[in-house]
């Protein structure tokens, strides 16, 4: 499939904030990253449902998914990240006009719930997005980290992404487009048609999940004919507040060996508040301990 590359992102360029999953419950943060981004020299328009609220939702399904197409329909907007994750899009996918997104491709940005909107876009749209920081919890903070915010523009702005990952479990080559996000919002799309008709190098991060469950989400992935056929190399990002992570090596050491497919493991895809910015969907060279996108 031909993937849709947007534009490189540049001052000047408008960016518009929504809300597809959670709730924002305060609005400062986002107000912060606001001026945060104004001061870099550009412009931020907000979705009209941004800041509403129904039960742990931001806004109704119908209000959400009316902020998304907004977003993706109006010419004046060159950008778009989400406010947050948590839950919600899930809810909404199968009511989207992805047609609307493959004619008005733009970057979209996001991680953690945010996922399966990045990855239904890329199977039914054919739009790289990108697993990013967001709004709220990272340009909005008081405490930005330096790090994350050299990433994603680095990314943004199509520059060579070169990562050398701490752990290597597995020697070996894989190429394919890069693929993944937040495992257990990967998971939940089990059940639909979202994985690609494309070589990939799989990539996940979760936190707050004990080892069982990681084991158990990623063997749900595995046993899938589609999933196993096209998976060449898999990168690992961090998984936070694992209770034994000597489980979590073992089990990373045992996929590996199971699928004889090259795998590194603790790369900075997290939700910590240092992170990579990956595109989901960007051709990708995995060569042992190093992924270049």
């Amino acid at each position: 499939m031909n993937y849709i590359l947007p534009k490189p992102l540049k001052k000047g360029d408008t960016i518009a904030v929504i809300a597809p999953a959670g709730p924002i419950s305060y609005n400062a943060p986002i107000l912060r990253a606001k001026k945060y981004f104004e001061n870099l020299g550009y412009e931020i328009t907000f979705g009209q449902h941004l800041f509403d609220q129904d039960r742990y939702l931001a806004a109704s399904d119908e209000d959400r998914l009316e902020d998304l197409h907004w977003a993706f329909g109006n010419k004046d907007i060159d950008a778009i990240i989400c406010a947050r994750g948590g839950y919600g899009t899930l809810r909404i996918i199968n009511d989207i006009d992805y047609n609307l997104i493959k004619h008005n491709p733009k970057n979209f940005c996001g991680y953690s719930d945010i996922t399966v909107l990045s990855l239904m876009m890329l199977k039914r749209a054919g739009l790289i997005t990108y697993s990013s920081p967001m709004m709220k919890g990272d340009f909005g903070s008081e405490n930005k980290s330096e790090y994350t915010i050299q990433k994603f523009f680095e990314a943004l702005e199509h520059k060579p992404i070169k990562i050398e990952a701490p752990k290597l479990h597995k020697q070996g080559k894989a190429h394919g487009i890069m693929w993944g996000g937040n495992l257990a919002s990967v998971a939940s799309l089990c059940g639909i048609d979202f994985i690609p008709d494309d070589d990939f190098i799989f990539f996940a991060e979760d936190l707050n999940e004990p080892v069982y469950k990681v084991d158990k989400m990623l063997t749900q992935l595995f046993n899938i004919p589609q999933f196993r056929k096209h998976i060449k190399g898999i990168v690992f990002g961090k998984f936070l507040d694992v209770e034994y992570p000597e489980q979590l090596d073992y089990l990373f050491d045992e996929i590996s060996q199971n699928l004889g497919i090259p795998t590194v493991s603790d790369v900075n895809i997290s939700h910590d508040d240092d992170k990579m910015t990956i595109p989901i969907g960007k051709m990708a060279k995995l060569e042992n301990d190093i992924l270049t996108i």
